[in-house]
């Protein structure tokens, strides 16, 4: 190899090294621990600008289980048991197999109504200049699937917030506007950011997870006072029981704080909770509630 070839070698050598690359363009540099703050401060601006250029005003946000599935996919999935039952493919776990099978058909009435819901209310509240009540969920499958699906075929945009799990969340085909995230904290801020109502569907823990958060949120002031509304009474009325005999019954929180939560059946009648919230107030925050959110 000839001195210049060498020269070129080593050239090309330190060009491609990860310290010759520009910060924002190193991976490995942003990925090390001491930087997880500027990750996370990434995190929370991306989103928060998308949304803001798409001139998005307010949110309502639905949470809800990521199992729960529409009534042609549980009638499919129980029809193809039923199916192998009669062709004698059997084995011990049948009854529990038939048993969820079963389950998912009743549940399949949560994707519907949550579908509904997301389409009326994505429909009735957009505004030339400025959209409200735009629907978000975590992007998922299941009721988040169901609540993109309503309002991706109204008027408004479908915004999915995913997040990078190790059993990987497949995001639904339901979404004009997708943000992935890694940390659940910088999730959780951009749920909360515009959030004008939370609309909880029946879920598992990461559905209580969100909705204790945002209890919180509102009994300590740290968010301006909205709408907490639980669907389905037969599903929650037990929660709800729980907490008034053993939270307000022990006194771990206050009588007041029950009426923080409003538990409905109907798609028609989560619109008209929103609504009677925001009559007398109007949907912008007061600049009191935009200086208590700096500090989320």
């Amino acid at each position: 190899m000839t001195d210049s070839d060498q020269r070129k070698a080593l050239r090309e050598a330190i060009m491609n090294g990860s310290a010759y690359r520009l910060a924002h363009e190193d991976v490995e540099f942003l990925a090390q621990d001491d930087l997880r703050p500027l990750r996370l401060q990434l995190e929370l601006l991306k989103p928060e600008h998308e949304l803001r250029e798409q001139g998005i005003g307010s949110t309502v946000v639905v949470f809800g289980s990521a199992r729960v599935v529409s009534h042609e996919e549980a009638r499919a999935g129980l029809a193809d048991f039923e199916a192998r039952m009669a062709a004698g493919q059997s084995d011990p776990l049948q009854a529990r197999d038939l048993a969820t099978a079963r389950r998912q058909l009743a549940h399949a009435r949560y994707y519907e109504e949550a579908r509904r819901f997301t389409h009326l209310v994505s429909s009735r509240f957009q505004q030339e200049e400025r959209r409200d009540f735009v629907v978000v969920t975590g992007g998922g499958p299941g009721i988040m699937e169901a609540a993109n699906k309503g309002a991706y075929f109204g008027k408004s945009p479908s915004v999915g917030l995913n997040i990078q799990l190790p059993h990987e969340q497949s995001a639904n085909a339901y979404q004009d506007i997708s943000q992935t995230f890694q940390h659940f904290f910088a999730r959780k801020v951009m749920f909360v950011k515009f959030a004008a109502a939370y609309v909880v569907m029946p879920g598992g823990f990461g559905t209580l997870d969100e909705l204790f958060e945002a209890l919180t949120l509102v009994q300590t002031g740290k968010i301006a006072h909205i709408p907490i509304i639980l669907v389905g009474s037969s599903f929650w009325s037990g929660l709800a029981d729980w907490v008034k005999a053993s939270l307000i019954g022990e006194g771990m929180i206050s009588p007041g704080d029950i009426d923080l939560l409003h538990i409905t059946d109907k798609p028609e009648e989560v619109l008209e909770a929103i609504f009677s919230h925001y009559e007398n107030r109007g949907f912008m925050p007061s600049q009191a509630e935009r200086e208590i959110q700096l500090s989320l």
